[in-house]
């Protein structure tokens, strides 16, 4: 609804709010009605403990907080808290006391659920031929089978359902994250200019900071006792660890960053790929130093400087000669038929026909009369769907059909090399370079947008 009709009828506004947030709450607790109780048969009615007598019905968990028109349950979040305290475990990180943790995890598990509920709604998708590939990939990535993988898993008393589950939400996440933040990010020919000029006085080039961060989110359009609030829990913070507190065990308490119970260990990043904000604090910091608070759109930070390296080295970049066969969907072409084209079309080749011929016969991109060439590749040429596919093939391999915003793609990588960053690649370069700087503090911002019009109701304290 626009804001000045919002403006003409305020008397309705609250009133009309409220009749929505009872809705979602009645709503949610006849969803989570299935969850909570377990019905059982008259006849077998007892007034055991546990047990409504008379009622037949045993109350065996409930709901900590519901978001929109689901809730979060007791069983849930204890799974989630000793899935951190196994994490906290293997890094060696103390974990805070058990209240803290639990109300840490909670707001995860919210944030994660507020992005799966939009997903949902926008039809953002990973279906079952892409989840396992990535699950393969990760098995192998562990050096074992499929089979081994599913039984160390289950070794460590991890379903491998549930494992299976929390890959495709990871999944999906990341997706949305790259349709809503990355895709919608841009940077303009005058930012490109005033970065390649700064480059020229800069000293170093090439470093790379090991960094851990703390982040307390401040809702948008806060008041201002809410700012002084935050403001507070992050000198709070910054207290515990002047006084020689554990990072990682802080940002496990303090941190509203995705990264918090992993320690806030952000690893390794490139100095010109941070936002200005975190490279200019950084650059004052000793290894093993923790910044001062300081404040950006998404809230209040700090930092600590883990350890430092590079610096004047050329920069080198592995470019990819590739080629790519694109069908695209529309009104008569499904995403179905555009798939199984695409398997047919690979199945030839992997019997010995020339992709090249393919390409210019079936191919919808302008590349088919090149037989879909597309020359060599630099890291951030392509979308991320198509770059990460790419990224995964062995010379001469043939991917299976890949879908991107464009349609369907099948791909061949036909050859790799490394080379350095010639003088017609520096503005490409420093096109990609900003836009990683601004990608994170854009997330955090979209998040807190999303998060905050989401209705959030707390039962954690209920009894």
């Amino acid at each position: 609804m626009p804001r000045d009709v919002r403006r003409r009828i305020p008397d309705c506004r609250h009133g009309f709010r409220l009749a929505i947030v009872n809705m979602r709450t009645i709503l949610a607790i006849l969803l989570a009605m299935a969850a909570l109780v377990h019905i059982t048969p008259a006849s077998s009615q007892t007034s055991a403990a546990g047990t409504a007598p008379g009622k037949g019905i045993r109350l065996v968990d409930r709901i900590v907080a519901v978001v929109n028109s689901e809730v979060l349950t007791r069983f849930e979040l204890n799974d989630r808290v000793q899935q951190a305290l196994r994490d906290l475990a293997q890094r060696g990180t103390p974990p805070p006391e058990r209240e803290q943790l639990e109300r840490q995890v909670l707001e995860r598990m919210i944030t994660d659920k507020v992005q799966l509920q939009f997903a949902r709604e926008t039809a953002v998708r990973i279906d079952d031929l892409q989840l396992d590939r990535t699950i393969g990939r990760i098995a192998e990535g562990n050096n074992m089978s499929l089979t081994q993988f599913r039984q160390v898993l289950e070794k460590d008393g991890i379903a491998f359902n549930k494992f299976r589950e929390e890959v495709r939400n990871e999944i999906i996440i990341s997706r949305l994250r790259e349709r809503e933040v990355d895709a919608r990010l841009t940077v303009s020919e005058s930012e490109i200019e005033n970065y390649l000029e700064d480059q020229k006085d800069t000293a170093e080039t090439g470093v790379e900071f090991g960094m851990a961060h703390i982040l307390v989110r401040v809702p948008e359009q806060a008041r201002p006792d809410q700012v002084d609030q935050r403001r507070a829990r992050a000198e709070e913070a910054l207290s515990r660890l002047r006084s020689g507190g554990n990072f990682s065990q802080v940002a496990a308490i303090y941190s509203d960053a995705p990264d918090a119970l992993q320690g806030g260990d952000m690893g390794w990043r490139a100095q010109d790929r941070l936002p200005e904000l975190f490279a200019s604090t950084l650059l004052k910091l000793k290894e093993g130093e923790v910044s001062d608070i300081f404040r950006s759109p998404a809230g209040f930070h700090i930092l600590k400087l883990n350890g430092r390296r590079g610096g004047g080295v050329a920069a080198r970049v592995e470019q990819t000669r590739v080629r790519h066969i694109l069908v695209r969907t529309n009104e008569v072409v499904s995403e179905n038929d555009a798939k199984t084209k695409l398997m047919q079309l690979r199945e030839r080749v992997v019997n010995g026909v020339d992709f090249g011929q393919l390409a210019r016969q079936h191919s919808d991109d302008a590349s088919s009369a090149r037989g879909g060439e597309l020359g060599w590749i630099y890291p951030g040429d392509t979308v991320p769907d198509f770059e990460r596919a790419m990224g995964a093939l062995a010379p001469d391999e043939v991917s299976q059909p890949i879908k991107s915003p464009f349609g369907w793609h099948l791909i061949q990588v036909l050859e790799r090399r490394t080379a350095d960053v010639g003088t017609e690649r520096k503005r490409l370069e420093a096109r990609k370079t900003l836009r990683d700087r601004k990608s994170d503090e854009a997330y955090q911002e979209w998040l807190r947008q999303l998060r905050d019009r989401a209705y959030v109701e707390y039962r954690y304290e209920d009894r």
